[in-house]
């Protein structure tokens, strides 16, 4: 445990579990066999098999499952479940979402009650969101899927094949947003 660590109680830290200087840990928090590094902030989660980069947030109520590695300054807000999954710096994942064998580039925002489907019933597939991306509340990605920076899922939207880097997709199943037609001036 790192210097200025401030430990909350009814917190475990269990096994092979490191946490770097100046982190708040706690309440109600467990880390088990979990890397923590220097100013991250967990609150009543579950960090098992999992590392954190400077300045990373978890929580409340988030689970951190393992091989997820969590970049530098992301936040994952309440009720987050990620497994095998990399996040890169700055990555955002507000609250009910679950993060599945995926690949997420730096400064994604990931919208409330987005899903990664990464099962099909016999195999785990892998999502990969480029830099920037912007994932709409109730987005479900289903793997093996590639999102490309720059890209954007509409609220609701059933992705099921590639976006193309800067690419606005929409609906169920997704599909490119069309653009809309220049309003014509009323006859006076």
């Amino acid at each position: 445990i790192g210097a200025d660590t401030v430990i909350y109680p009814n917190t475990h830290l269990l096994g092979a579990s490191t946490v770097g200087e100046g982190c708040e840990i706690g309440r109600n928090t467990v880390l088990k066999n979990s890397l923590v590094g220097p100013t991250c902030k967990v609150v009543s989660s579950v960090v098992d098999g999992a590392s954190l980069e400077l300045g990373v947030e978890v929580g409340p109520f988030s689970h951190l499952r393992p091989g997820s590695h969590i970049g530098e300054r992301s936040y994952i807000g309440n009720y987050v479940e990620i497994k095998e999954s990399v996040l890169g710096k700055d990555v955002k994942v507000g609250h009910f979402s679950y993060i599945g064998d995926a690949d997420i580039g730096q400064k994604v925002n990931i919208g409330a009650g987005a899903v990664t489907a990464n099962y099909d019933g016999h195999s785990k597939e892998r999502t990969t969101i480029g830099e920037n991306a912007f994932i709409g509340s109730d987005t479900i990605l289903v793997a093996p899927i590639h999102i490309g920076h720059d890209a954007v899922t509409g609220a609701g939207s059933v992705v099921t094949k590639d976006v193309s880097a800067g690419e606005t997709v929409v609906g169920v199943p997704a599909k490119p947003k069309p653009l809309r037609a220049p309003k014509r001036a009323k006859n006076s």
